[in-house]
């Protein structure tokens, strides 16, 4: 039998598919690939050359720019422009001149700028980066204007002024509460009538107080005595600048590093070389336990810090023993608590899931 004959159209097809797969990257090139020319609408100043419209060359510097910036803006501006006989010029009508006076400014606004008016160089000289052009054209005009570091600078300042203020305020509080502590009250009066700080305030000379200034005067004499005497630990510590947010942002570098060194030397003196605890390190051990920050853990009264160790509570099993003593013995005192003891009747009488009607 002979070769088998082939239609016409089976050999039309496969042609037809042979040219399709020619033809498609030269399609696809067409289609990303844009117009050669550099001049886009949308950008900078659109189909018009931006040196063309102040009437400079490429090789203009900043002062010639703004001079003829100057000329333009003063000749289109729409506030003052008046046809001129055989203006040839843009604007024509005041709404024209509206038009050449913004154009005029885009122009300005992107040759003024070192960076905007390079990136405009290069989209002269380089047309076939389509989309690149667009893309630096968009992230300046988007943007911020201001620096971020600048921002993040002057909202820390604030918060760090924020917190010092706040912690003076919570220091004041603190000092007027014991002044009214009759325990300290009394000590300070002690100590301020041995140095003889309460006469001075008593004493009369030509501006005789009143009774209220004298009063207000032994209160603050009281006040400062306190302060100097009595050591405010935790949240009403009094405030140091070593402690606001912009100093630790400053000194995060030095106590990172040294965080690592006391990290090592844990590992070397403890771990490889299996030395015994001191008391810092135990109190540190135990304040893990607790799960305690360093603030609370030093509000802590010494004879509590002096149980803990007795106890020797850095040892995991004392700690739990501990642990669930303090958990007994918090149970006793809910037990005999009366305002507990009506929580319980009013849980197990008239609870959430309960509905009571109170006649009147």
């Amino acid at each position: 039998m002979g070769a088998p004959l082939l239609s016409p159209g089976w050999a039309t097809g496969a042609a037809g598919r042979r040219s399709y797969v020619l033809l498609a990257p030269f399609l696809l090139t067409l289609l990303l690939v844009r117009p050669s020319g550099a001049l886009v609408e949308g950008l900078y100043c659109g189909t018009r050359d931006c040196y063309e419209v102040l009437g400079v060359s490429r090789a203009a510097g900043k002062a010639e720019i703004a001079r003829a910036y100057r000329q333009l803006a003063r000749r289109y501006h729409p506030d003052r422009y008046r046809p001129e006989p055989g203006d040839e010029g843009p604007g024509r009508t005041p709404q024209s001149a509206e038009e050449a006076f913004l154009l005029v400014a885009t122009a300005y606004e992107t040759l003024k700028d070192e960076e905007t008016r390079k990136d405009y160089d290069y989209m002269l000289d380089h047309p076939e980066e389509y989309y690149s052009h667009y893309y630096h054209y968009y992230s300046r005009r988007l943007a911020p204007k201001v620096d971020v570091r600048v921002v993040i600078l002057v909202s820390v300042c604030a918060i760090s002024v924020f917190q010092f203020f706040s912690w003076w305020n919570s220091y004041n509080k603190a000092i007027s509460y014991l002044a009214t502590v009759p325990k300290y009250r009394i000590q300070a009066t002690e100590i301020a009538k041995q140095q003889g700080l309460l006469k001075k305030a008593k004493e009369k000379g030509k501006n005789k107080k009143s009774k209220e200034e004298i009063r207000d005067e032994e209160e603050n004499i009281i006040k400062n005595i306190i302060k100097s005497k009595i050591d405010i630990k935790g949240g009403y510590q009094k405030p140091q600048i070593c402690d606001l947010l912009l100093f630790q942002i400053i000194l995060a570098p030095f106590h990172l590093c040294s965080y690592i060194v006391w990290y090592c030397r844990w590992i070397y003196n403890f771990n490889i070389k299996g030395k015994e605890y001191g008391e810092e390190e135990r109190l540190y051990i135990i304040r893990k336990s607790m799960k305690m920050s360093k603030s609370q853990f030093d509000s802590l009264e010494d004879h509590q810090k002096e149980t803990f160790l007795k106890r020797e509570l850095w040892i995991k099993e004392n700690y739990e023993v501990y642990k669930q003593e303090q958990e007994e013995e918090l149970k006793k005192k809910l037990a005999n608590d009366p305002r507990w003891k009506r929580y319980r009747r009013w849980m197990k009488n008239e609870g959430p899931g309960r509905l009571t009607f109170v006649d009147d």
